[in-house]
């Protein structure tokens, strides 16, 4: 099953040797994947589902959308990125270079013991503009990544 999710957010290439060196904003859109086998208990009124959407919500919402929906993604070290974190308190400041590929496998990590026992992440797709997008899979994993 996947459920979309929307947020708004900002970031900065440091050193990027094209326009996206500037802070700049997208319409981000989340689309989470998980799998696993449907409930077979017909006494359960949630018979039949692989997980609640509600539930994939709400766990999205606590750890990706209310972290992350209006705040500037930033480079530790980078250009201005002490004083921006010093003036505002919507900004997250990275070990890694925030882009689109890097941000989606930081979510990989803050999902991947986060969801039900009964459920696997089995696929992440951020995309920050209507044709740019990055995606990743659990079978991209390799043994040592686990």
């Amino acid at each position: 099953m996947t459920k979309r999710f929307d947020f708004e957010a900002a970031h900065s290439l440091a050193g990027y040797d094209g326009a996206c060196r500037y802070i700049h904003g997208h319409s981000y859109i989340l689309h989470v994947t998980v799998t696993g086998t449907p409930s077979t208990d017909i006494t359960d009124p949630k018979t039949g589902m692989v997980m609640d959407f509600g539930i994939l919500k709400q766990i999205i919402k606590e750890n990706i959308i209310d972290r992350f929906d209006h705040c500037v993604m930033l480079r530790k070290g980078s250009p201005l990125s002490c004083e921006i974190k010093n003036e505002y308190h919507r900004v997250e400041l990275f070990d890694f270079q925030p882009t689109c590929e890097n941000i989606l496998l930081y979510f990989v990590e803050i999902l991947k013991n986060r969801l039900p026992v009964t459920v696997s992440l089995h696929s992440l797709k951020l995309s920050e503009t209507n044709s740019s997008f990055a995606e990743w899979y659990l079978s991209d994993q390799t043994c040592d990544d686990m």
